[in-house]
């Protein structure tokens, strides 16, 4: 497997710095970060779009540090029912069309929550009960969900984008193995999984067993820890809208690769990714806020190469 880096873990450094200090570390893909909720420190979309010679000049420099593009992420809401939604959704068309220009085959994003019907708000229906949440949700699916990412995936495919990767992630519409095979038995193959386990770790899955299900829905892989905090977790559960920053209060945390799980687990992890048909590139997401950028990335990236030799 190759070592990659949301370029957003560094975005505190200017491109080269950042390519720079990965390439020391031992990484070799970047999943570059474009827009919505990511301020994209790194590029500049409309220009990258318009200019022929601004694409060449960037993989120009990525190929000077041994460097290849393993995804472009536009992670946002673009189903969100105020306007947020419609620029979410421009820079996700965007980001498709660049990934096309630039040759890369993959978009990394999130399928989005749309509201209810009515709502000026994302509404994330997570219970059967009481009995309204059921209509809610099918008409979510059905008037909101499934026809925007047949539509995207559409478009994507016309453009030689062949992997939408969708994370599994809390308040979005597709968050667990059941839904994200219910968006892609709908939409086509195009549809797969940003496999991040920390997520998993926080609903309550197993990422082992979520991997085996998937198998070959996985399209890319986020290599990002979780800590339970168990006496927290104990009295208060794992439904936790404490600050992050309230690491003392809050049932878990974003940790470092090896804060939460040691490498035994990763190597199961990526033994598991083998089996279920990936041998990709693992692109590692620093959201650690115990820890610097630089240390958290590095021994993220050291625990992984140990992890791959296990």
């Amino acid at each position: 497997m190759k070592i990659g880096l949301v370029t957003d873990s560094l975005g505190h450094l200017p491109f080269e710095a950042m390519l720079d200090t990965a390439q020391k570390m031992g990484i070799t893909e970047i999943e570059l970060c474009c827009g919505n909720w990511s301020s994209a420190p790194h590029i500049a979309l409309d220009i990258m779009l318009e200019s022929r010679l601004a694409r060449r000049a960037m993989l120009e420099m990525l190929a000077g540090y041994g460097m290849t593009i393993s995804a472009l992420n536009c992670s946002g809401n673009p189903l969100h029912p105020g306007p947020s939604g419609a620029a979410h959704h421009l820079v996700t068309r965007q980001t498709i069309a660049l990934a096309a220009l630039l040759g890369v085959d993959r978009v990394v994003a999130m399928s989005g929550c749309p509201g209810g019907p009515g709502d000026a708000n994302p509404n994330w229906i997570t219970t059967a009960w009481p009995p309204e949440t059921a209509d809610v949700l099918a008409w979510q699916w059905d008037e909101m969900i499934i026809p925007y990412w047949r539509d995207m995936a559409a478009f994507a495919q016309g453009a030689g984008v062949t992997r939408l990767a969708l994370e599994l992630h809390g308040q979005q519409a597709v968050y667990n193995v059941a839904s994200l095979h219910r968006l892609r038995d709908a939409v086509g193959e195009v549809i797969g999984a940003n496999f991040d386990p920390s997520h998993l770790f926080w609903m309550g899955a197993d990422p082992l067993a979520a991997i085996a299900a998937l198998g070959p829905a996985i399209h890319h892989v986020h290599a990002k820890d979780t800590r339970i905090i168990a006496g927290n977790a104990a009295v208060n559960s794992l439904i936790d809208t404490t600050p992050m920053a309230d690491l003392a209060a809050r049932s878990w945390a974003y940790v470092t690769l090896g804060h939460g799980h040691d490498a035994a687990w990763w190597t199961q992890f990526c033994d598991a990714l083998k089996a279920a048909g990936y041998d990709d590139v693992l692109s590692i997401e620093h959201e650690d806020l115990a820890l610097s950028p630089e240390a958290g990335v590095a021994q993220s990236v050291a625990l992984l190469k140990q992890a791959r030799l296990g």
